[in-house]
């Protein structure tokens, strides 16, 4: 299966052993955006996965590409324009102490994008699943228009479409508002993650009193967007910055699924964890064919990724399966 994904890469700098930034003499480099992560980590499980994306025409942008090519992405796809690389600063958090992201991408070259630069009927060309997320369409209105051409496409090709709607509030800068901009391309979906807040403030959708909630916001948008075939979320709860409990849910329009709930502690790096979720999604799909497994596949991807640095998934088939079953001890494997 070949799956193209769309979305901004940036450089993460983050200091070493949990040192804030006023403190530390050194940074640590790592690369990553929502959307390159999934691409990463399907390309490591064995698919096809292109990642779509603009980087400026400079060492920091050859440096991205080089990381996505390391894993297996597929970069035909990559347009080198005038810009800059965004990048992101992390200090990561510790017991009580919570962890903190500080953006400097405005200016960057895929926000500074045209439409024009990107061929949707060639880079789509043998796909079957495209998948966008609400980071892209806030941070500029040319990625907006990309992003909506992109969906679109991708209907008209007859692929799978799967959207992440959340997206950085600070980033939304222009004219445009979330709730003009994501029913668009909700509408030209056929899978969507998002809670009942997220349905109700930017998807216009009411949900009455209920014991559950998530299951009848879910109704509520397939029946306003009839494309949407199953509809999904994860819940996180954050005991301290080193400790967290995380499950998922879905619902199909006939069934709601559970996935079990995992508690990771400790956590080594939690960037990208939903990423790992929603790979583990598209693959579980394309490998079992079934919601149940697909949905428990992505929820002990997201948990695995909580144990590795950086951005990317690295755990492999075999070592999220062995979660599946419920293989938890982390003992040595010889």
């Amino acid at each position: 299966m070949k799956v193209v994904t769309l979305g901004e890469v940036m450089m993460r700098l983050a200091p070493p052993n949990l040192e804030k930034i006023v403190q530390t003499k050194q940074l640590e480099i790592h690369f990553g955006g929502s959307e390159a992560n999934i691409a990463v980590a399907l390309a490591q499980w064995g698919l096809h996965a292109t990642h779509v994306t603009s980087f400026p025409d400079q060492a920091l942008g050859y440096a991205a590409k080089q990381h996505l090519q390391k894993y297996g992405v597929d970069t035909q796809s990559i347009v080198f324009n005038k810009g800059r690389l965004g990048l992101y600063f992390l200090e990561q958090g510790a017991a009580l102490r919570g962890s903190q992201i500080i953006y400097d991408r405005y200016g960057a070259a895929f926000a500074e994008s045209s439409p024009t630069h990107f061929d949707w009927e060639v880079i789509l060309e043998g796909a079957d699943w495209l998948h966008w997320s609400g980071i892209t369409p806030a941070l500029s209105a040319n990625c907006t228009q990309i992003c909506l051409q992109a969906v679109q496409k991708a209907v008209e090709k007859g692929l799978t479409v799967s959207g992440d709607i959340y997206f950085r509030s600070g980033l939304w800068q222009f004219d445009q508002t979330p709730e003009e901009v994501l029913p668009d391309l909700v509408a030209n979906s056929h899978l969507v993650l998002a809670d009942v807040p997220a349905m109700t403030k930017y998807l216009g959708i009411e949900i009455p009193e209920t014991d559950t909630p998530f299951q009848k916001g879910a109704e509520a948008l397939m029946k306003k967007y009839p494309r949407i075939q199953k509809v999904v979320d994860t819940e996180r709860i954050s005991h301290s910055a080193n400790h967290n409990t995380i499950h998922a849910q879905l619902w199909n329009g006939e069934q709601l699924f559970q996935s079990p709930i995992l508690h990771i502690n400790p956590i080594v790096d939690r960037i990208g964890a939903g990423d790992a979720f929603f790979a583990g999604l598209i693959y579980g799909w394309q490998a079992y064919q079934q919601d149940q497994k697909a949905l428990d596949f992505g929820i002990c991807s997201s948990a695995l990724k909580h144990t590795f640095k950086g951005d990317v998934q690295l755990a492999d088939v075999a070592a999220i399966e062995s979660l599946m079953k419920g293989n938890t001890s982390g003992v040595i494997k010889r």
